[in-house]
C-alpha cells in the first residue's frame, strides 16, 4: 500500500470528508420515479387507443376492398367515399394519439435526463473530493494521524477497514462512466423521438388534407349528379372520354415536339433530369396510382396531386419546351401544360387557373408557367375534382411514371 494512499484514507475518515457511493443512490428523488410512472401509465393508455384505432382502420379497409369489387354505380361510389372519409377520420385520430404518445415518451426521457444529470453532478463531486483527499495526504505525516487515536490498535483497525475506500473510488468512477453513457444514450433517444414527432405531425397534415379532398369530392359528386344514377353514368362516360382525349392529345404533342427538337439538335435524347418541386408545398394528396384515389375506378391516377391553394404560382421543374398549353373557358374543361425535357422525359401540370406560357416557347427550371386551380366550378378545373391542388405528372417515352423517382429530395 502506498503511503500517500494510506494517508488519504485516514484523513478522509478522520476529518469526515469521505462520502460513500451509496449516498448518491440514496439521494434519488422518489418524486422523479412517480412522475415517470405516471407518464408510463399515460403512454399505455395511448398504446391501447392506437391498437383499437388500427383495428377500426383495418375494418374500413376490408369494407373498401369489398366495395371495390362491386359493380360501378353512384350508390357504390358514394359508399366508398363515405368509408374513405370515416377511415381518414380514424387515421387522423390515430396519428394524433401517436403524437401524444411520442410527446409523453420525450417528456419521460427529459425527466430521466434531468435526474441523471443531477446524479452525475453529485458523483463528480464525490470522486473529486476522494481524489483530492488522497493527493493531499502527503501534507500530513504519519505521527500526526496516529495522535488522533487513543490507541494504536484503534488506529490499525480503522486503517484496515478503510482499505475498501480505493475499491469504492473505483466503483464510483465506473458508476460515473455508466451514468454518463446512459445520459448520452437517452439524449440520442430524445433526438430520434423528436424526429419521429415531426414525421407524425407531417403525416397528420397529409391525413387532414386527404380527408378534405375526399369530402370535397363527395360533395362535388352529389352536386353534379343530384343523386341520380343516370346523371352519374353520363358524367362517368364524359369523364372517361375526356381523359382518353387528353391522353391521346398529350402523346401526339409530346411526340411531335420531341421529333422537332431532335432534328434541330436543341434537346438531347438521352441523359437524366433532376427535377425540383413545381409548388412550395410537398404535401401529397394523391400519389402515383393511389389506391385511395376517389375516382380510381374511372381511371388510374397517373401523377401526384400536390396541395396548393387556388392561385399558387406553378414553376417548371426542369428546362424544356412547351409542347402544349391547353386553355379553357369552362369548369368542365381540364386545362394543362405539357413540357418536353431532355432524356425522353416530359411533365404535365394540370387543373391550372391561369397559363402564362405559349406553345413552342423555351422555359428554364424555376420559371413561372401558370397558376394552380382545381377548385370545383372554376375555369380549367375539369370534372370530378377534389379541391384546390396541382396535378403533376412525369412521363418517360410517353408513359406516365412515378414523379418521385425524378424529383429532388
Amino acid at each position: 500500500m502506498k503511503r500517500g494512499y494510506l494517508y488519504g484514507i485516514v484523513i478522509a475518515i478522520v476529518f469526515g470528508t469521505f462520502v460513500p457511493n451509496f449516498f448518491v443512490i440514496a439521494q434519488t428523488v422518489s418524486s422523479t420515479s412517480q412522475e415517470i410512472n405516471a407518464i408510463d401509465k399515460e403512454i399505455q393508455i395511448r398504446k391501447d387507443k392506437i391498437k383499437a384505432l388500427e383495428k377500426t382502420i383495418s375494418e374500413y379497409n376490408k369494407i373498401l376492398t369489398q366495395k371495390e369489387t362491386e359493380s360501378v354505380s353512384l350508390k357504390n361510389q358514394l359508399s366508398i367515399m363515405s368509408n374513405r372519409i370515416a377511415q381518414f377520420n380514424a387515421d387522423i385520430e390515430l396519428v394524433g394519439e401517436k403524437i401524444k404518445e411520442t410527446q409523453l415518451e420525450i417528456d419521460a426521457l427529459n425527466i430521466s435526463i434531468t435526474d441523471k444529470k443531477r446524479v452525475i453532478t453529485k458523483q463528480k463531486k464525490i470522486v473529486a473530493k476522494m481524489v483530492e483527499n488522497i493527493h493531499s495526504s502527503d501534507q500530513k505525516n504519519f505521527l500526526e494521524i496516529m495522535l488522533t487515536y487513543k490507541t494504536f490498535a484503534d488506529f490499525y483497525n480503522e486503517v484496515k477497514s478503510a482499505e475498501s475506500v480505493y475499491v469504492d473510488l473505483g466503483r464510483s468512477v465506473k458508476s460515473l462512466r455508466i451514468a454518463t453513457e446512459d445520459l448520452e444514450a437517452k439524449q440520442k433517444q430524445v433526438q430520434i423521438k423528436q424526429t419521429k414527432f415531426t414525421e407524425f405531425k407531417n403525416e397528420l397534415e397529409v391525413s387532414k388534407s386527404n380527408l378534405e379532398s375526399q369530402e370535397t369530392a363527395k360533395s362535388q359528386l352529389l352536386d353534379q349528379t343530384k343523386s341520380s344514377e343516370a346523371r352519374y353514368r353520363t358524367l362517368l362516360s364524359s369523364q372517361k372520354a375526356q381523359y382518353q382525349q387528353i391522353e391521346n392529345e398529350t402523346r401526339i404533342f409530346e411526340e411531335k415536339k420531341s421529333k422537332q427538337l431532335e432534328l434541330q439538335d436543341k434537346i438531347s435524347a438521352s441523359g437524366s433530369v433532376l427535377m425540383t418541386w413545381p409548388v412550395p408545398s410537398r404535401i401529397i394528396n394523391a400519389t402515383f396510382h393511389d389506391p385511395d384515389y376517389p375516382f380510381k375506378r374511372v381511371f388510374e391516377h397517373s401523377g401526384l396531386d400536390l396541395k396548393a391553394p387556388y392561385g399558387t404560382a406553378v414553376k417548371a421543374v426542369a428546362s424544356g419546351y412547351i409542347a402544349r398549353a391547353r386553355r379553357c373557358t369552362s369548369s368542365s374543361c381540364y386545362s394543362y401544360i405539357l413540357i418536353v425535357h431532355t432524356g425522353n422525359l416530359s411533365t404535365v401540370y394540370g387543373h391550372l387557373s391561369k397559363i402564362n406560357v405559349t406553345e413552342d416557347a423555351f422555359v428554364n427550371r424555376g420559371d413561372i408557367i401558370g397558376y394552380s386551380g382545381g377548385t370545383p366550378g372554376t375555369i380549367g378545373a375539369g370534372p370530378f375534382v377534389t379541391g384546390p391542388h396541382l396535378h403533376f405528372e412525369v412521363r418517360q417515352n410517353g408513359i406516365p411514371v412515378d414523379p418521385l423517382l425524378f424529383m429532388s429530395p
